[in-house]
C-alpha cells in the first residue's frame, strides 16, 4: 500500500501508537489519532510530532465512529479490543484494520522467529536471541517483548534475523504474517475477559501457522496436547520438544541434558549450569536451543547461552530467605498455567499467595497442586472471593486487603524449609500498575519484613500482628 496522503487512523497511544506514528508521518500519511486519554496529555505524548505535516488529528477522551469513519486504513495497537464497536462499523464499511504486526509483515524481508504462547514467551525469546547472538549472528529483539516492531523498519537496520515474541492480540489483527521458524510454547486457559471462550484463544494462539509452507518451520510443545495436535495439521517440517517423551525430529531430556534430533543433527547441551528455576524454564530451554538450531546458532553459542543466561525479574525470581523462610516472586504469573507450573518446581511445602483481577479462567487446574503441596493460601484483589469459593476449603485459606498484609500472614504461617510463593493467577489492574510493579511491591515488603525482624532480634522476640 502507498501510505502517502492517506488518512490513517492509529488507535492506542502505548509503545507501539508512538511507534507507528513516527513511521507513517515519514510516509506522508494524514494521520488521526484516537485514544481513551485526555487530548492534553495525549498531546504532551505526541509534542515530537508538532511540526508534522499536514498536522495531527487527535481524538481524545474515548472512541467514536464518525472518527474513525474518515480513515482509509485503521492501525489498531494490541491492547485495543477488536470488538470495540467503531471497529466494528469501520469494518462494516469495508476500511481495512490492521495492527503493528501486519504492517511489519509487509516491509520486513528479513527472517522472522516468532515465539507465542500462554507463557514462558520472554524467557524464551530472550534465550533464543542470546543463543543467536553467541553464535555470531546479528539479531533484532522486539515485539511483545516491549519494543516495537516498527522500529527495526524505523531504523533502516538490515540483521540476520528478527526475534520477535508475540502475543494473541498481535496475531488477532495480522492475516499474511509468516515466520520463517514459528515456536508455540502452550495455550492454558488465559484472557478469557477478551475473548469468548477458550476455543477462539486458542485458535488465535495456533493462527501463528496460518501461512506457513514448506519453507517455514514450526516448533511444537509435545507435552501440551492441544499444541501437540496442531503437528498433524501443519505442512512440514514441523518439530516437537519434550520434557518428557523423546520425539524425533525434535528436542528433549536426558540424563540432564538437552538431546536434540534432527534429519542432520544429533547432539546434547549440558544443563548442569543452568540457573533458572522451575519445570517450565526446562521446556523454555529445549524449545529455545531446537528453534536457535534451526536458525543457523552454533552448538557453542547455545551451550554457552545455556550456563550464562540469568532470566528476567518477576519470573519465579528468588527474593531472599527469611530464618529458613524461602521467598520467590513470580509476579508474572498471570494466569492458571503458570501457577500450576511454578508449584510443580518446588518439593517444599508452599505458602501461596495469589489473587488481583479475574481474567474469567477456571481455577479448577490448581485443585490437586494445592491439596498436595500448599500449605496456607492467602488471596488479594478483586478475585479473592471467587479464588476463596474454589479452593479455600482445601487448604488453610485467609483473605486480606493488600499484598503487605499476605506477607506478613504468609511468614507467621510457615516453618523453615518452607517456600512463600507470590504467583497471582491474576493480572495486577486493580491494585497496581503492571505486574512489574506488583512484584516490586512484593519484593520491598519481603525486605521490609528482613529488616523488621533483624531489629527485633536485637531487642527480643519477634511478634507483629495484623
Amino acid at each position: 500500500m502507498d501510505l502517502k496522503n492517506k488518512r490513517i487512523l492509529v488507535v492506542g497511544l502505548g509503545k507501539t501508537g508512538v511507534a507507528l506514528v513516527t513511521f507513517l508521518s515519514q510516509q506522508g500519511a494524514h494521520l488521526l489519532i484516537s485514544d481513551t486519554r485526555p487530548e492534553p496529555e495525549l498531546k504532551k505524548i505526541l509534542k515530537d510530532f508538532r511540526e508534522t505535516t499536514p498536522p495531527l488529528v487527535i481524538e481524545g477522551g474515548g472512541h467514536s465512529i464518525p472518527f474513525f469513519s474518515q480513515a482509509d486504513l485503521v492501525m489498531v495497537s494490541p491492547g485495543v479490543p477488536l470488538d470495540l464497536p467503531p471497529l466494528l462499523e469501520v469494518r462494516r464499511q469495508g476500511i481495512p484494520v490492521w495492527g503493528e504486526l501486519e504492517l511489519f509483515a509487509s516491509l520486513c524481508r528479513t527472517p522472522v522467529a516468532a515465539v507465542t504462547g500462554t507463557n514462558g514467551k520472554t524467557t524464551t525469546t530472550a534465550l533464543l536471541n542470546d543463543m543467536l547472538l553467541a553464535s555470531g549472528r546479528h539479531t533484532f529483539l522486539g515485539g511483545n517483548i516491549g519494543r516495537p516492531l516498527m522500529e527495526y523498519i524505523i531504523s533502516g537496520q538490515t540483521q540476520d534475523v528478527v526475534v520477535a515474541e508475540i502475543s494473541s492480540f498481535q496475531l488477532d489483527s495480522s492475516l499474511h504474517f509468516v515466520p520463517q521458524v514459528g515456536l508455540l510454547l502452550n495455550i492454558t486457559e488465559d484472557h478469557l475477559d477478551r475473548y469468548p471462550s477458550f476455543q477462539a484463544y486458542a485458535d488465535s494462539k495456533a493462527s501463528l501457522f496460518r501461512n506457513k509452507g514448506k519453507k517455514e518451520m514450526a516448533v511444537l510443545n509435545w507435552d501440551d496436547p492441544l499444541v501437540r495436535s496442531l503437528g498433524p495439521k501443519l505442512q512440514e517440517p514441523v518439530y516437537f520438544f519434550s520434557r518428557r517423551d523423546r520425539p524425533s525430529p525434535g528436542a528433549f531430556l536426558d540424563n540432564n541434558q538437552i538431546t536434540l534430533e534432527t534429519e542432520t543433527i544429533k547432539e546434547a547441551y549440558r544443563l548442569d549450569g543452568f540457573s533458572l528455576p522451575g519445570v517450565h524454564n526446562l521446556e523454555n530451554a529445549l524449545a529455545a536451543a531446537l528453534g536457535a538450531r534451526l536458525l543457523g546458532a552454533s552448538s557453542q553459542g547455545i551451550q554457552k547461552t545455556l550456563w550464562s543466561f540469568k532470566g528476567f525479574g518477576h519470573r519465579l525470581e528468588w527474593v531472599a530467605d527469611i530464618k529458613g523462610i524461602h521467598f520467590y516472586d513470580d509476579s508474572k504469573g498471570t494466569n492458571v498455567g503458570a501457577v500450576v507450573k511454578a508449584l510443580e518446581g518446588f518439593s517444599q511445602p508452599v505458602l501461596l499467595i495469589a489473587g488481583g483481577r479475574d481474567k474469567g479462567g477456571d481455577y479448577g487446574p490448581l485443585k490437586s497442586l494445592i491439596q498436595e503441596k500448599v500449605k496456607g493460601l492467602a488471596l488479594i484483589g478483586e478475585a479473592r472471593q471467587v479464588m476463596s469459593d474454589q479452593l479455600g476449603p482445601l487448604t488453610n485459606t485467609v483473605l486480606v486487603q493488600t499484598l503487605e498484609e499476605a506477607v506478613y500472614w504468609a511468614f507467621q504461617q510457615a516453618q523453615a524449609g518452607d517456600v512463600v510463593l507470590f504467583s497471582p493467577a491474576c493480572s495486577s489492574f486493580d491494585m497496581f500498575r503492571d505486574y512489574a510493579h506488583r512484584g516490586e511491591v512484593f519484593q520491598d515488603t519481603v525486605r521490609q519484613l528482613a529488616r523488621e525482624i533483624q531489629d527485633q532480634e536485637k531487642k527480643g522476640p519477634w511478634c507483629r500482628k495484623i
